[in-house]
């Protein structure tokens, strides 16, 4: 699973941007493993889980806490209504137990309640509009079985590469008071097993656009919508014209409404294969604003970047080497933002990413996320694909945008591995310093960030110093 959060807070702003990938929507699974039925009735929605084995507790394989309080939002929003079963966060999942210690029932039912909020490095379990359609992540029902609770608190954070039982919740979506739509086809019922997209309910339209569809909120600010909705073909554009074709070349771009809350300005979202998805909120949203357009604008060029880098093109092995999508999909924005706005800062943008990654070397960056430290992997990450980006310039190999398809061209398997990275950053730099240096910042951190990158940014032709404790660039 690719994850990627950005976070940034200003005077009378917090904007968190999450990127995510997976895999490509699935035809109706056979009736095996756990099964779902999530239903709306009115007001009410229900969630109906069958369960295929015998286990004393159950783990909720996405079970990322909400960023503003760290906390899990499953216990607040999920109210078990099937006797003797509980949900509780036991290490890093929300489980389902038995009372007794004895197997859940084969049957759970759910109440479902709604809210928002962003996740530390995951998709928001629901996307809320204002005229009362919502989004459902598809994959927040996938469950494994397990031992014991012991066996939950020893469960690791990243799951790849482990041989978990059980497999992916075959989930059947239904509106008793209309039609669902997955993958932009409305249906009186669907089903999705391993699709990772929102499920929509409501009556939201769908607008067809140059290259690019969209469901908007119908109450967003009007500038807003019809900005998003001029730019992202532009930035589509440039990324086919340089990487070729997506994997979904005609992409949705979903934006819901969460209202004027007073003294807030807020924008959130994600990308999954062939969907973009953004919320806003805040009175600071309302009129017109160069600097949130700014970032919106930001958000649609790396989150676009990951249907090349991340969640349609190249993944990562294991989430500890998001740094290499996430730094990558920064990295490719400033390049997309330079090339198709002639007043965005490419300097400015890249002096940020020196700014936020330095305080957060100490220790090692593909462990930050354990540390609530979600950042580096994209400030760092993009400092380092910048390095690799300089020396494959001097070797008249070209920008990020090259390296990336290079790495298509290369990588069969799908996978940009922290080994298939650092092997081109040896073969570019023409020894394996390079590689070794970013793989101690990598395992363990740096002592003196600021004159480390800069030394190392130099030696790959980049202009960097370190004044104290700041790296500059330029």
């Amino acid at each position: 699973m690719l994850t990627c959060t950005f976070q940034r807070l200003a005077a009378v702003a917090a904007l968190t941007l999450l990127a995510a990938c997976a895999s490509t929507p699935a035809a109706r699974p056979a009736a095996e493993g756990v099964t779902a039925r999530v239903e709306r009735s009115g007001g009410t929605w229900t969630a109906r889980l069958d369960l295929d084995r015998d286990a004393p507790v159950w783990a909720f394989v996405r079970s990322a806490l909400l960023r503003e309080t760290r906390q899990p939002w499953r216990p607040a929003r999920w109210t078990v209504r099937t006797p003797g079963v509980t949900l509780e966060r036991i290490g890093d999942y929300d489980v389902l137990r038995s009372l007794d210690g004895g197997p859940v029932p084969r049957r759970i039912d759910i109440v479902l309640t709604h809210g928002s909020g962003d996740l530390e490095a995951d998709y928001q379990p629901t996307l809320m509009f204002s005229d009362g359609t919502r989004a459902l992540f598809s994959e927040q029902f996938n469950l494994v079985p397990l031992p014991s609770l012991e066996a939950a608190r020893a469960l690791p954070r990243d799951l790849n590469g482990l041989d978990l039982p059980g497999g992916p919740t075959a989930v059947t979506w239904r509106d008793r008071d209309g039609l669902v739509m997955v993958g932009g086809r409305r249906q009186r019922e669907a089903t999705t097993r391993e699709a990772d997209t929102y499920v929509l309910f409501g009556a939201a339209r769908v607008v067809g656009g140059e290259g690019v569809a969209a469901v908007v909120d119908p109450n967003l600010p009007v500038w807003l919508g019809e900005h998003l909705r001029g730019f992202t073909p532009r930035v589509m554009a440039h990324y086919r014209e340089r990487l070729g074709p997506a994997g979904d070349d005609t992409p949705t771009l979903m934006v819901a409404w969460n209202g004027p809350r007073a003294g807030l300005t807020s924008m959130g979202g994600s990308v999954l294969p062939g969907l973009i998805v953004m919320s806003f909120e805040g009175e600071g949203v309302l009129a017109p604003s160069p600097p949130i357009l700014q970032r919106a604008r930001w958000f649609i060029g790396h989150e676009a970047a990951h249907f090349w880098l991340g969640s349609d093109g190249l993944r990562y092995a294991f989430a500890r080497e998001a740094w290499i999508t996430e730094g990558g999909a920064d990295l490719m924005a400033i390049r997309a933002m330079g090339a198709v706005e002639p007043d965005f800062d490419v300097a400015a943008e890249l002096q940020r990413e020196a700014d936020e990654c330095v305080p957060l070397m100490a220790a090692g960056v593909e462990s930050a996320p354990e540390r609530g430290e979600h950042r580096a992997h994209y400030a760092c990450g993009a400092l380092f694909w910048l390095a690799l980006e300089s020396w494959s310039q001097r070797g008249g190999e070209g920008d990020i945008l090259a390296l990336v398809r290079r790495f298509h061209g290369q990588q069969t398997d799908g996978v940009l591995s922290r080994a298939d990275w650092l092997a081109e950053l040896t073969r570019l730099s023409g020894s394996d310093a390079a590689a070794r240096q970013v793989a101690r910042w990598l395992d363990q951190g740096a002592s003196a960030p600021a004159s480390e990158l800069a030394a190392f940014l130099r030696a790959a032709g980049t202009p960097a110093r370190a004044e104290g404790e700041r790296l500059i660039l330029g």
